[in-house]
């Protein structure tokens, strides 16, 4: 992703001069999340966008992704590569979840979105949306807590994750 602007030293510099993005590609919506550090654990939102796409439209019925949807999700991802363009990215994650699990044409999509825009997304199983979005929320947990039951429930399908909590471990480890 190119950037010209990288502030220099301070709270922009060393650990503190990335700028992360992540790009969420779900059945319905498309969303994009531009972030940089700020004080330690945290994090400052710089850019955010979401738009319904309806990926999903249609897959259940035929198998595939339509043209009309996979034209919507082109449009909402290339407003995203404006908005990546701004920044200086040096870190991101872009990930597609069930529409293109499901979808027997999902590479040949995602290839023409890798061919007209640049960008690669890959696609998730189950399990690793479950952990990402586990990840997401799990800064909210009491400090103290040693089981966690969260959901993520999306336009596609819907994640529960137990989680037993191993006070000996970092939190990104738990599966």
């Amino acid at each position: 992703m190119a950037g010209d602007s990288k502030p220099q030293g301070g709270w922009h510099s060393g650990r503190f001069a990335h700028t992360f993005a992540a790009i969420d590609l779900g059945t319905n919506n498309c969303r994009l999340l531009v972030a940089q550090p700020g004080r330690p654990g945290q994090f400052r939102v710089v850019d955010a966008f979401s738009r319904i796409v309806r990926l999903g439209e249609g897959v259940s019925d035929t198998g595939k992704l339509g043209e009309e949807a996979m034209r919507r999700t082109i449009r909402a991802l290339a407003t995203c590569k404006q908005k990546l363009l701004r920044y200086g990215i040096s870190k991101h994650r872009f990930v597609a979840t069930e529409a293109c699990r499901r979808a027997e044409n999902a590479e040949q999509f995602l290839d023409r979105v890798h061919d007209e825009l640049g960008l690669r997304i890959d696609i998730i199983s189950n399990e690793e949306e479950a952990r990402l979005a586990f990840l997401g929320c799990s800064s909210l947990l009491v400090k103290d807590t040693r089981y966690a039951l969260a959901f993520d429930i999306g336009g596609g399908s819907t994640e529960f994750m137990w989680v037993k909590i191993d006070p000996e471990q970092p939190i990104n480890s738990h599966k």
